[in-house]
């Protein structure tokens, strides 16, 4: 008999092909708003495992509709919009694919500090427009070579981004709710003093209620007007109100973006200013590790259901 997996989300198609033939999926996907909550009435006593991602939910109702269930494999590395602790009550293992997006997710984290820091974004219109054969050169920018770091969040994306960092020049230190043992960065256990060090802040936590707002007023007004805030983890990690009022009062220099309360139409009040450099919550978004992200949550189901340990349990 094949498992019976629920798909909430699917992988890229090479993969969802390849569970079809070792599977019985149930789209919950393609059942559209009125029909997902029949299909799970129907199938969710069936139900071993479920696919998804962290934009999905996962609800505590619909992980009770599972009696059956037994591993959820989220193919994403952020999870906030699975209700963990209805997993947890029940003892079953979550996986995510932090593992396959690591270094793209870095590389954005630097490319979006370049681009704010060197003014990509307003050079590239510079030239476009002609204003630079009008008016002459473009204003000095600022220099990563000297610059100080800080990091919120130390996991493997967080790591991916510290060698890149130092490639640069920069100074490293980071903040997490406990000290990294192998990572050989000073540790500051307080986020404000982080923040007022630092030149460059680069957040690279998870999302959910534990971080929600965790980049206040406080902590902006520590980084200060020659300050940079980096966001590649999510929106809701930054009270984006105190960080538009920043912005606009010169309390923050410039914040770089690839992730927002409202996606994907952030707030107009936000995207018009001046001082922000904008992504659309692509960091991760490369054929290759959209592919590798796949290639993972289907090995953690394959893991499990040959009785092997999974590659990359979070909880």
């Amino acid at each position: 008999m094949k498992p019976e997996l629920l798909v909430i989300a699917p992988p890229l198609q090479p993969y969802l092909d390849d569970l079809a033939a070792r599977y019985t999926l149930h789209r919950h996907d393609l059942a559209g708003a009125a029909g997902k909550a029949a299909l799970l009435a129907e199938v969710g006593p069936k139900v071993q495992a479920v696919i998804t991602n962290g934009h999905e939910p996962l609800t505590a109702e619909m992980v009770a509709a599972m009696p059956g269930l037994q591993l959820v494999s989220c193919g994403s590395a952020g999870y906030d919009t699975i209700d963990v602790a209805a997993l947890t009550a029940r003892g079953i293992p979550l996986t995510n694919t932090s593992d396959a997006l690591a270094d793209d997710v870095a590389d954005t984290a630097l490319m979006l500090t370049l681009a704010a820091r060197r003014g990509m974004v307003p050079g590239h219109a510079y030239v476009a427009s002609g204003d630079w054969g009008r008016q002459g050169m473009f204003p000095l920018q600022s220099s990563l070579r000297g610059k100080k770091l800080g990091i919120v969040g130390m996991g493997k994306i967080g790591q991916a981004i510290i060698p890149r960092a130092e490639a640069s020049g920069m100074q490293v230190a980071y903040f997490s709710r406990t000290e990294k043992p192998g990572v050989n960065r000073p540790f500051q256990p307080d986020l404000l003093a982080l923040a007022g060090w630092a030149d460059v802040l680069v957040v690279i936590v998870s999302g959910g209620k534990g971080t929600m707002n965790l980049i206040d007023a406080a902590v902006l007004r520590a980084l200060g007007p020659q300050g940079t805030l980096v966001n590649v983890s999510r929106g809701s990690v930054v009270d984006e109100t105190a960080l538009i009022a920043a912005l606009r009062d010169g309390t923050l220099g410039h914040a770089a973006l690839d992730v927002f309360w409202n996606e994907p139409n952030p707030d107009p009040a936000l995207t018009s200013l001046p001082n922000v450099t904008l992504y659309p919550h692509h960091a991760s978004g490369t054929r290759e590790s959209r592919a590798a992200m796949s290639q993972l949550a289907v090995a953690n189901l394959d893991a499990h259901f040959s009785g092997q340990p999974l590659l990359s349990r979070v909880s």
